[in-house]
């Protein structure tokens, strides 16, 4: 989000957002972490810094990913989501017909799936699970809808409206 000819940072267009998998948000760290990172930062000393995982580690757990197995119900189901957020499409529930112009493409689809994979992973499992789905939604789908006037008169952002839609998916499985 910087262009080499000017400084500071500008919003992407839509299409390249939906290049990134995940939108993640981080907060401000703790009193006690920047009190950690002032002091670490503001001396003369050198930190020597240690690789956390090699390039070809995480290239290989990148696809153990993929290699795990998704059921069909699984990505039946995180196609549903990604369409859901689309205002056009016949299963867009009334809360984004109201509060979207423009829904998820098809990455959205392909990034729920590998997320949930990633998940599962992480939690020890071979299986990822819808909850897996739901869970890496916000990331997934947040950054890929766009919401209309009426959603910011109401003063809901998209992590509001994909919170609230991916508790409406409770009912569908």
């Amino acid at each position: 989000q910087n262009p080499i000819e000017q400084e500071g940072t500008y919003p992407l267009p839509e299409a390249q957002l939906d290049r990134f998998m995940l939108e993640l948000s981080i907060g401000y760290p703790t009193r006690q972490e920047e009190e950690e990172i002032a002091m670490r930062t503001t001396g003369d000393g050198v930190t020597q810094l240690r690789p956390v995982v090699a390039g070809a580690e995480l290239i290989e757990l990148q696809h153990l990913v993929r290699r795990i197995p998704a059921p069909p119900s699984l990505v039946s189901f995180a196609v549903r989501l990604a369409r859901s957020t689309r205002p056009e499409d016949e299963l867009a529930p009334p809360l984004i017909r109201k509060y979207a112009s423009w829904g998820a493409g098809p990455r959205a689809s392909q990034f729920l799936v590998l997320g949930a994979k990633a998940r599962a992973a992480a939690r020890g499992s071979a299986l990822p699970t819808v909850d897996d789905v739901r869970s890496v939604a916000p990331g997934v789908l947040a950054h890929r809808l766009v919401l209309n006037f009426e959603a910011e008169a109401d003063a809901r952002t998209t992590r509001d409206v994909v919170a609230e839609l991916v508790q409406t998916s409770a009912s569908w499985t």
